[in-house]
């Protein structure tokens, strides 16, 4: 019995960590509000709304209200970014049947979805899953910190390895002929819905984060401010992860939870290393764009024509 609880406690903990979720004995409370991203280049224009508050989930964004290069405005309403939302309060799921979703598609892989949970939605909606691979991420999560053991974690997460880890991470966006197939199927369903659409993963920072950024790249929106809205899930996640690396060094799982903190946030660096192999294997950001994920100018348009007004 005591075997069993153990290997349960850590299935849980490492599951949080993986997931970008918090085990139960340690969930906050009450839901952490954000405070606004600290970069001007990347606000809204006035009155567009951003963040969607909900008790089950810290990382859910409106991807409208930017600017364009044009000086036009990408409409509000139109498209969702999310984390996890297997953890959705009841209350939370009637601000979600508020934003009139007709489709919600699920970056995640099987593996997150056993141990998280499926998508908890408002009635008569069903998530899309569209795994994007986590380049074997899960299991190196599994493995570190499953063995409770500093020296390991160390020879395994240290000395920049985590880091660099999520480097491959983002090559596998550009290089994964899978993964850009569900880039491209995202993009396309964007483009040709009338009706809200949310895509997430499970921290809404990585997968979540690359397809908002190719998405307002796409409609006209300067690279500086499709940065920085890739960047403020550091922001929005910020307590939250703070929290559940306590968890982690409270339950006895990490004497160092500090090595995690590259696979918890986003780094421009980590953005860089995709764009760069974009430019290696397709010439650029637009190369990627129309021979990595063959998006055609008709679906550009389409893109630009549903979002921008």
């Amino acid at each position: 019995m005591r075997i069993s609880r153990t290997r349960t406690a850590t299935g849980l903990a490492i599951s949080a960590l993986a997931l970008g979720t918090l085990p139960a004995w340690a969930a906050p409370s009450e839901a952490v509000a954000p405070t606004a991203p600290p970069y001007a280049a990347s606000a809204p224009v006035a009155g567009a709304t951003r963040q969607i508050p909900l008790q089950g989930a810290v990382n859910v964004r409106d991807v409208g209200g930017y600017r364009t290069y044009d000086g036009e405005r990408v409409r509000e309403g139109r498209v969702f970014r999310a984390d996890g939302l297997s953890k959705l309060t009841d209350a939370d799921l009637g601000t979600v049947a508020g934003l009139g979703l007709k489709k919600v598609i699920d970056f995640r892989v099987p593996a997150e979805v056993q141990y998280d949970g499926a998508d908890r939605l408002p009635a008569g909606l069903s998530p899309t899953s569209r795994p994007i691979t986590d380049n074997g991420l899960f299991t190196q999560l599994l493995t570190a910190i499953g063995s409770k053991d500093p020296v390991k974690q160390e020879e395994m997460l240290g000395n920049g390895k985590a880091a660099a880890f999520m480097r491959d991470v983002y090559r596998t966006f550009v290089t994964d002929s899978g993964n850009r197939a569900q880039f491209a199927a995202t993009l396309r369903d964007i483009a040709d819905s009338r009706s809200p659409l949310l895509y997430h993963c499970t921290s809404g920072k990585d997968r979540t984060g690359w397809t908002t950024y190719l998405l307002l790249r796409l409609v006209g929106v300067p690279e500086r401010t499709a940065a920085g809205d890739y960047l403020a899930s550091n922001t929005y996640r910020a307590a939250y992860d703070a929290k559940l690396r306590e968890a982690l060094k409270q339950g006895g799982l990490m004497q160092n939870p500090d090595l995690i903190i590259p696979l918890q946030e986003v780094r421009a660096d980590y953005l860089d290393t995709a764009l760069t192999e974009a430019t290696q294997r397709y010439g650029g950001f637009q190369g990627y764009l129309t021979k990595g994920l063959g998006l055609d100018t008709g679906t550009i348009l389409r893109l630009r024509g549903r979002l921008v007004g």
